[in-house]
Formats: structure tokens, sequence, C-alpha cells
């Protein structure tokens, strides 16, 4: 088995992920990143979107994170995201109707509306849904 590398994520209100991984890969904000053992350190922000990782077994795992950062040291990760979810506990009803609500707000021409708050919502509701393969 080759080296690994730790693996935190972390929101404001749980740890969500403390493993052991082969590789990790996530959404920055100037693009997407790979981190293995050994990599150089640096302090990036991420974008909405999905985080994988090979845990020690080979299997590859997902999460969604909704912004915030990521640490990367030569043997460790740590993301501090705003929220992150596993695959397994994004609720695919609730997704739904959040992308449902943002996009009758977005297509609405009231100038009451808070227009990127509406996108930022459906954004994150594509996300969450894309991962869970309900969407392209």
């Amino acid at each position: 088995m080759a080296e690994s590398i730790r693996l935190e994520v972390v929101t404001p209100e749980q740890a969500v992920i403390d493993e052991d991984a082969q590789i990790v890969v996530a959404p920055g904000s100037l693009g997407e990143f790979g981190v293995l053992i050994g990599h150089t350190p640096f302090l990036t922000s991420l974008k909405v979107g999905t985080l994988y990782y090979k845990d020690v077994n080979g299997d590859e795992r997902h999460l969604f994170v909704s912004g915030g950062f990521a640490e990367a040291l030569p043997d460790k990760v740590t993301v501090l995201a705003e929220s992150a979810e596993r695959r397994r506990d994004i609720d695919a009803e609730r997704a739904k109707a959040a992308m449902e609500r943002a996009t009758e707000r977005l297509e609405k021409k009231d100038e009451n509306i808070d227009y990127v708050r509406a996108q930022a919502a459906l954004d994150r509701a594509m996300h969450r849904l894309k991962l869970l393969g309900t969407i392209k």
C-alpha cells in the first residue's frame, strides 16, 4: 500500500471526514486541484462543488462542499467548508425543492429579489443533484 495523506473536512457544525486517503481532489476557486503525500504546502479558497478522494483501500469517495478553504501540507489536507455532505447524506428531495425555488426566483422580474443569492442557491442545489446522479 502506498503512503497515505490525512484528510480532515470540517464545517462549523461538525467534523465530516477524518481519515487517511491516497489522493484528495477538491474544487479550488482557481480550478480543481489534487494532493498526494509529500505535496508542497499551500492554502486556497474553495468554490461550490465535489471533493473526492480515494480511501486507503482504493475506493473513491465523494462529498459536496459549499465553499470554504483548503490547506495542503505534505502529510495532511484540511478543508474548512461552509457546508459539506457525504453523498449518502444528501437529501435529494430537499435539493430538488431548493433548485425549483431558486429557478423561480431567477425567472421573476422583481427588484426585491437578490439574484446573486438565488444563483448561489441554484448552484448548490445543482451540484448536490449532480453528485447524486439525478441531473447531468
